[in-house]
């Protein structure tokens, strides 16, 4: 029989960075020197997704930090958990044609401290914002204007329904309908929330 891991580490509280924190022993560096090192394209594939979790942690309202190892990007105050896939038209690289858009980690191995992965893939959120960068001209590309972001909202049981690792834009477009603003962004979420009790459940 397989004995539990007996958890050592604990690691303690760190509060939020700012970004004006000096790099000790490194001359005239910050935190946000480093930012700028490591993220200074949006364009970049893991940048986006990370920049498409803070709009709609943002549209949400939510007071809970983005934690590394958990099985969904965002959760309310509430307990709504929401994963978040993001694709765009353009990269930061050269392209002949602009890419066609397809979400992938639909489903995924849950991972806890105690247990490590789990053994099969499963659907981890109550709700799915799929966001989509909507430039197709490098010239007009601008990630940090909401006019150029699209976002189309599922709940997990009709995610679920496409018993799929991964789905196409047209797939979604087909499920959820024209896509939705950042504005509305927040009531979209609310109303697809499938739990019992919840607007949309």
């Amino acid at each position: 029989m397989q004995q539990p891991i007996r958890m050592s580490l604990t690691p303690r509280s760190m509060p939020p960075l700012r970004g004006d924190e000096a790099v000790i022993g490194v001359p005239d560096a910050s935190v946000a020197d480093f930012w700028r090192f490591a993220m200074p394209d949006l364009r970049v594939n893991n940048t986006r997704g990370l920049f498409a979790e803070f709009l709609v942690h943002r549209a949400v309202g939510s007071h809970k930090p983005r934690e590394e190892w958990v099985s969904h990007d965002v959760e309310t105050d509430d307990g709504l958990r929401i994963e978040v896939k993001a694709g765009a038209y353009l990269q930061a690289w050269e392209q002949r044609a602009p890419s066609q858009i397809r979400f992938s980690g639909i489903r995924a191995r849950t991972w806890s401290p105690g247990g490590g992965y789990a053994a099969a893939k499963s659907y981890n959120a109550d709700v799915y914002v799929f966001a989509v960068q909507t430039a197709r001209e490098h010239a007009l590309y601008e990630p940090l204007d909401m006019a150029q972001w699209e976002f189309y909202v599922l709940s997990a049981p009709l995610v679920a329904a496409l018993d799929s690792d991964s789905v196409s834009l047209g797939s979604v477009r087909a499920l959820s309908g024209p896509p939705v603003s950042f504005a509305v962004l927040r009531d979209c979420i609310r109303s697809a929330d499938p739990r019992p009790g919840a607007t949309g459940g």
